[in-house]
């Protein structure tokens, strides 16, 4: 499977969802490839603390590849691994272009603010003009950082729920310490030495959505 995590707003999480997903991933014994297609180059960084943290293990393979290059060494690359998690950058870019139209799944992280919800009209646009490449290609948005009072959550489903090309998903990520916690020591959120328990059961939901479906 070749899951693609992006949007066209930056700073609402794809790192963080890519790179825990690629570790939960590889800790169910799938080959996972993490591409770092995200100019910033985040998911890198994120790699490099991890093989320090565990002495060189970061239990999947890493590479960085930008424009074009996306498509033809993930197509090139494919056949060598189970899984092939992809960030790109949050902006309408080639190189995220060039992801979609090898994916099997796009999965848009957004705020529960109205700036970023507003943003998912033009990701529905992008993802139809995907499936005139890709017709195979899913795409689902799901809220990060959400607010633990308000009903600023539900506001922000309901407007999702209306974007066509994108199928909001039930499995909000909470605006919880845990994630920034572990991605500084390159862990999972499931890894840590006291998990928080929200945190994991949270990731751990997205994560059925996206592979188990």
């Amino acid at each position: 499977m070749i899951l693609v995590c992006g949007g066209i707003k930056g700073g609402v999480g794809k790192t963080t969802l890519a790179t825990n997903m690629a570790i939960l991933r590889s800790a169910a014994g799938r080959d996972v490839l993490l591409v770092d297609a995200d100019d910033q180059a985040t998911a890198s960084d994120f790699t490099a603390v991890r093989n320090e943290t565990l002495q060189g293990n970061a239990g999947y393979t890493s590479i960085k590849l930008h424009g074009a290059n996306v498509r033809s060494e993930v197509m090139r690359m494919v056949g060598k691994y189970d899984d092939v998690v992809i960030d790109v950058g949050g902006r309408d870019t080639a190189g995220q272009r060039a992801a979609l139209s090898v994916a099997d799944v796009y999965v848009v992280p957004f705020l529960p603010g109205s700036f970023d919800v507003w943003t998912l009209d033009s990701v529905g646009e992008l993802v139809e003009e995907a499936r005139a490449f890709n017709d195979k290609l899913k795409a689902v948005c799901v809220i990060n950082r959400a607010d633990s009072i308000g009903s600023d959550n539900a506001e922000a489903a309901a407007i999702a729920l209306e974007i066509p090309n994108l199928t909001y998903i039930d499995a909000p990520m909470g605006n919880r310490k845990a994630f920034r916690s572990a991605a500084a020591q390159g862990l999972a959120v499931t890894e840590m030495k006291r998990p928080d328990k929200k945190a994991v059961e949270e990731l751990e939901k997205l994560y059925k959505y996206l592979f188990d479906a």
